[in-house]
Formats: structure tokens, sequence, C-alpha cells
């Protein structure tokens, strides 16, 4: 029968087919954890007097409570340095590959997988974090799991699971300047909502996206789970097989060629079938931004705060009333009237080197704006590096930004960079969720170059804004 991207990988790695209402029990090629939730899992293994099945396929980094600054000093904030040294403890015991702070290969799990080859077309990843759906944008199937499954993946490289839906998503056209696929991804949640995906795994098809870097596939597939999706996908093509070629982890030789011949056929069959589709007319979209509390409330940069009396419903309504109580805004109000205090580049969303090139492209030969302080946080120590041999830390401190070493940082703050209550911030991660940032700290999602944009004016920006 035909079948999609996502059910090709899925029947690919079943070990058990589910009777009677039961779940697949699935293979899993890469297993990412981190300092966060992988303490419990680790302490599972020892009370049941367990090794991990695979441990070569199992990766460790430091990033979430990893400081940005001084990473040379020990961890000053003791929640932090007892999680990271819990996470080097267990690595040492169970023999798991650790990249700590100070490796070159050191950074968010969601950079570093796939900068080292480790990501590939084909394969089940799964790591326990959200974002794991970043995976995807090579034709993996990648989703994030809970701690009891992180455990369940160490000690017997499967889980158990009942098959997730399927939606297409289909952006047609060419994207204008500015326009990035970080605008892409806000227009789709804006448009089918926070839920609009739960239980699917959503394919990201048509024109627009076939024309994206691998870096800009990543993105959108990054935040799939802010639509309620269990994961997103890209089928591999050229792009995708080029960026792949030549990393540390990567086929080489005739196992390139192998592989290649494999992955050629990972796309979903001409006449599969979808749980459902939706269509996104990219030669349409506009730099987009949130101006709400949570993902879905978000908008063409050129409008305005929504009015709460012209909602659809009085729940739609409640909602755009409780978020502008808390983001402090007024209905009517231009969204490039907003000012911001804080510009935040960086996360698993947008901290790649492409996303730094294009801020840096902005800004360079300008100067921020007197009342903005901006973070520049590369999303792993080899783009920091590779940034660096390019010059682009020079172009942002001399702007007047801060330049920090590798980590989650201000995406989610569980480090000292935080929002101060109040404070507003122009961010390219993934969440704007109340307190995500800072207890009581404003957040609009935005584009690397919206946010570098609205470093240089003050206020809500695209550089099609700039003098």
């Amino acid at each position: 029968m035909p079948k999609t991207l996502a059910e090709k990988v899925w029947d690919a790695h079943v070990v058990r087919k589910g009777q009677g209402g039961e779940p697949d029990l699935l293979y899993i090629d890469l297993h990412m954890i981190h300092e966060v939730t992988s303490p419990q899992a680790f302490e599972g293994l020892r009370l049941a007097g367990r090794r991990p099945r695979r441990p070569d396929l199992t990766i460790a980094t430091e990033d979430h409570n990893t400081p940005t600054l001084n990473i040379d000093l020990p961890i000053a904030d003791p929640v932090s340095r007892l999680q990271i040294e819990t996470l080097r403890d267990n690595a040492r015991e169970f023999g798991i590959r650790l990249h700590s702070l100070g490796d070159a290969d050191q950074g968010i799990v969601h950079v570093v997988g796939p900068q080292l080859g480790l990501t590939m077309p084909g394969l089940t990843v799964v790591c326990g974090d959200s974002h794991t759906s970043t995976h995807g944008a090579f034709g993996a199937l990648a989703f994030g799991i809970g701690t009891s499954e992180v455990e369940h993946v160490l000690a017997t490289q499967t889980l158990p699971l009942k098959p997730f839906k399927t939606m297409a998503v289909n952006v047609t056209g060419r994207l204008r300047d500015p326009v990035t696929a970080k605008d892409v991804i806000l227009a789709v949640i804006a448009a089918i909502g926070t839920g609009g995906g739960q239980g699917h795994v959503l394919e990201y098809r048509g024109a627009a996206i076939r024309r994206l870097s691998m870096e800009g596939r990543m993105t959108i597939c990054n935040m799939s789970i802010e639509a309620g999706a269990r994961a997103g996908m890209v089928a591999p093509d050229q792009t995708t097989f080029d960026y792949l070629e030549g990393r540390p982890h990567a086929p080489a030789g005739a196992d390139w060629d192998e592989a290649l011949a494999y992955w050629r056929t990972l796309r979903s069959d001409d006449d599969a079938r979808f749980d459902s589709e939706v269509t996104i007319d990219g030669d349409s979209l506009e730099p987009f931004v949130t101006w709400g509390t949570n993902p879905g409330q978000g908008l063409p940069l050129s409008a305005a705060v929504p009015d709460p009396a012209e909602a659809r419903d009085d729940e739609e309504r409640v909602a755009i009333e409780k978020a502008l109580s808390y983001m402090g805004l007024r209905p009517g109000t231009p969204l490039k009237d907003i000012g911001v205090d804080t510009v935040f580049l960086g996360s698993c969303t947008n901290g790649r080197i492409e996303d730094l090139r294009a801020a840096a492209e902005v800004l360079e030969g300008r100067r921020k704006h007197d009342s903005v302080r901006m973070l520049v946080v590369p999303g792993s120590a080899r783009v920091r590096i590779q940034a660096e041999r390019e010059g682009l830390d020079r172009v942002f401190k001399a702007f007047g930004a801060e330049w920090r070493n590798a980590g989650c940082s201000m995406c989610l703050g569980m480090n000292p960079d935080q929002l101060a209550p109040g404070e507003r911030a122009a961010s390219t991660s993934n969440r704007n969720f109340e307190g995500r940032q800072g207890k009581g700290g404003r957040t609009h999602l935005v584009s690397p170059l919206v946010a570098a944009a609205t470093a240089i004016r003050g206020r809500l920006a695209s550089p099609l804004d700039l003098d």
C-alpha cells in the first residue's frame, strides 16, 4: 500500500507489532541525553542493576543549565552545578560519550547531533527534550520522550509507541526577502493553532520548503511541537545529502553510496494518504512576530495587537485578554511600535551559523539602540568557533552585543541568562509562555533578521524598516 514518509520510517523500525490495541515496539537508532531529564533515568538503571543496552548509540552533551560566561570557572549556581556534575558522573559510570563545557563538540543537543552527522535520513531519534523534532529535517522520525522513556531506551534501545497520525503541510511558492523559515513556522502555527497538530507527524512539503537550506528546515521542524505535533519531517533530497557528506559520523566510500540509495527512497508515495492536510501560500508571507503568550498568538509584523472584542468566541476573547494583560499591550497598537529591552539571538531554533551570519549582515556597520541589551549565544561550540573564524563575533561586539559561549541560555532561563520581571524581549527561541525567559518576562518570538533589525531600532522591526 502507498505510504507516507513517516509510515515508511516507522515500519522499518518495528521490532514487534502491537496486538489487540497494544503499542508497537520500535527500535531506536540514536538516543541523545542532557543534564535535565537523564538523572532519574540513570538512577532507575542503577536501582534495577541494569546497564545501557547500546551505549554506543547514546550521546550526551551539557546544554540547558550551562553558563554562557566564565565557563572555565566552577559553575556558580548550585542547582546547575549539581545537575551537570551528576550527568558527568553518570556518563562515566555507564560508559556514555559526553561532550562537556570546554569541549569543541559541546552545545545544544539538537545542534550537536546534525553537525556531527549523527542525525541521518531514515533514523529514529529520541531525546528527553520536546524539540527533538528538529532532527526530522533530515527525514528522520525524531521526537521528545519523558524520563521513564529515557530509562526504557537506555535499558532496551526500544520504545513502545502507538502509531502517530500524519499531516501534510504544503508551503507553496517562493519566500520573499526578508521572510525566513522562522516566519514560515510561526505562520503555520498561527494558521492551525497550538493544538492543530496534536498526535500527528507533520511532513513539510512544497516548493518553498525545497528551497530552504538544511538549517532553515531544522528551524521549521524544531517548532513542530509548538503546533502540538509529536514530530516534523522533511523528505531528504540533494540539499540533505550535500549537508551530510563528509561529516564525522556520516557514511563514507561504498557505505555512502549504499546509504544514498536508501535515502533516495525516503519520500511519501505520490498516492499516499495523509490524515489531514493544510496549505500555506509562501508567496504572500511576511515577517511574523508573536504578540501573546503562546506561539500560536502571532501575526505579520505589519499588523496590530488584536482586539479581544473582535474574537470569534468567548474562549478566544478570554485568551486574548489574558495574554494582553500579561504582555502589557493595548489592542490596536501597531506591532512595530512595541519597544523591547532585550534581544536574544540563539537557541536550538535559531542558533546555527546561518542564523548568526544573517543577523550579522544586518548589524554590520551599525550600532545597537541605547535602550536595548543584545545577547548572541551560538548553538554549539563548533558554531562559535566557525563564527569567530569568519569574524562574526567582531561584528556583534562592534555593534554592542554580548558574545557568549554555547548553550540554551535565555531560551528557557534555567541559567543566569534571564529577563527581569516586566522586561520585554525579541527572541529567536521557540516558546513565549509566561515566565519562560524569566519570571514576569515578556517574550516576542521573531526570526534572526527581525531580531537584528529590532536591536537597531529598539522596537519590533524588519530589515525593510531600516534607513
